[in-house]
């Protein structure tokens, strides 16, 4: 709903809370064009801060921030017990932008030649990114996030303070590009124990998330033109790291048993890596069964070729133990396994890891150097305290119950209130689950008739690079309210009847 200002002698100023872009920056986009139109006057008092939220039905916090940007640009001047007013002496770069704006219009002329980029960019901005939109709680399925309103931030942020205080002036110069190595030990110590990887902390690289290992592994394995599998549908961060590195994407098909290695072989064989997301595969949730695994290895060994296993979420296993990783099976050192603490602490963290093989470890050191150094020293303790302390265990223990309730209560909805429109299955593990459309059914009007309702849901045809079979919605229950799941189902299935 558009929030209209009650300006006296100002201009108008909405701004609608339903538009992704946050309110701060509307209200400064809105005020600074009144300023460089002349439609607030230099010297023209502004109200305060709390008044203007008063007027707009905003809070405080949003005027302010306004503000402060205005204020740092030089559109605005503050001076105690004077208020805020127009800047009387507007910066001339900004008296440069009315006079070239005002030409523009005059003559028609604009500025048609492109700006030179690098060729792997264009493609990259074609990726379509499912975006959270900001002020929503309920009627988001978003699947890229955990639970953040049950992670123990006041334990975090002890951690980090006791760190700040006692260890950061040791640890104020440069550190080893891999990583700090107890939390290496740590890493390598858990993911021995419950995923079967076989590695030491040498072979660890800490990394910006999951995303910043796909980065670094693909530059430093692949040449620009070089052939690679990708799962289709498949994740868009892998697509991205690929593309970004020049590489040419062979979408090979993923069915009940994860990814047709024998389609892969005739489409490609000769691929220099596959990407896979075996454990739990991203966005159909299937695992890859173990015939499945030994033939993708049997292909990378005789193409002697590489395997990204990325295993983004398989600690949310409901029952059962995880089928050992690929990593795990890997007799011939093709194996590079990501993993990341993003899906399982918060994605602002931006902390993950790669484990590769002995003989690349070097040449991903060297190439890492070069790229962003090393990660910032404090969380990579904290994270080791949070881990040594059993911070980890315990708050794994707690998502693990909280998903498996909110996976049984969403999948009993959508059975119940979209039997016949929706094939669903609950999942083993993880934070997502697919319902699937009948064959002639468009996913992608799916998702737009429920963006009509509020509800953000994403098509899967959105991470496919070829036609699937059929199309379904890709339902992210992590961050959901309990309470909210049975009325947004029920919203959703109002909606879809126009299928």
């Amino acid at each position: 709903m558009s929030r209209r200002a009650r300006f006296i002698k100002r201009p108008e100023i909405r701004l609608d809370a339903t538009l992704p872009i946050p309110l701060y920056k509307q209200l400064y986009d809105r005020l600074r064009g009144t300023i460089l139109e002349g439609q607030l006057e230099r010297g023209a008092r502004l109200p305060s801060t709390r008044t203007l939220a008063s007027e707009l039905g905003i809070s405080r916090t949003t005027t302010a921030l306004a503000y402060q940007q205005l204020l740092l640009e030089g559109y605005l001047e503050s001076q105690v017990g004077k208020g805020t007013a127009v800047a009387r002496d507007l910066p001339t770069r900004l008296l440069h932008e009315q006079t070239d704006r005002a030409l523009l219009e005059q003559t028609g002329a604009r500025k048609t030649s492109p700006i030179p980029l690098a060729p792997q960019v264009r493609p990259l901005q074609d990726i379509p990114y499912p975006k959270r939109r900001e002020g929503r709680t309920g009627g988001i399925f978003y699947g890229g996030e955990p639970a953040l309103d049950l992670f123990p931030y006041e334990v975090w942020a002890r951690l980090i303070a006791r760190r700040a205080r006692q260890s950061l002036r040791e640890c104020a110069h440069y550190q080893p590009p891999a990583g700090y190595f107890p939390l290496r030990e740590a890493i390598a110590a858990q993911i021995g124990l419950t995923h079967g990887v076989r590695c030491s902390p040498e072979q660890i690289i800490l990394t910006a998330g999951s995303q910043g290992a796909l980065d670094l592994a693909v530059r430093t394995l692949l040449s620009p033109g070089e052939a690679a599998w990708l799962e289709n549908p498949g994740y868009f961060g892998a697509r991205g790291a690929l593309l970004a590195a020049g590489a040419r994407l062979v979408p090979v098909p993923v069915d009940e048993q994860g990814l047709v290695v024998e389609i892969g072989r005739k489409l490609c064989p000769e691929a220099r890596l596959a990407s896979t997301t075996p454990s739990h595969q991203f966005p159909t949730g299937v695992t890859m069964s173990l015939s499945r695994r030994l033939e993708l290895l049997d292909w990378a060994r005789e193409a002697d070729a590489w395997i990204l296993e990325d295993d983004y979420d398989s600690e949310y296993r409901f029952s059962g133990r995880p089928l050992e990783a690929l990593q795990g099976l890997d007799e011939a050192s093709r194996v590079l396994y990501i993993g990341t603490f993003s899906k399982v602490l918060f994605p602002a963290l931006r902390l993950g890891y790669l484990v590769a093989p002995p003989e690349l470890v070097a040449p991903l050191l060297t190439m890492r150097r070069f790229l962003d150094v090393h990660l910032p020293i404090l969380e990579q303790m904290a994270l080791f305290d949070f881990l040594n302390e059993g911070h980890y265990a315990r708050h794994l223990r707690h998502l693990r119950h909280h998903y498996k309730k909110l996976r049984n209560l969403l999948h009993h909805e959508l059975c119940i209130q979209l039997d016949g429109l929706l094939e669903v299955h609950a999942p083993e593990a993880g934070m997502h689950l697919v319902g699937w459309l009948p064959p002639e059914k468009d996913d992608q009007r799916a998702a737009n008739l429920a963006a009509q309702v509020g509800i953000q849901i994403t098509a899967i045809s959105t991470y496919s690079l070829e036609p699937l079979p059929r199309g379904g919605l890709v339902f992210g229950y992590a961050g959901i309210d309990e309470e909210a799941i049975p009325h947004e189902v029920k919203t959703l299935a109002a909606a879809l009847e126009q299928l």
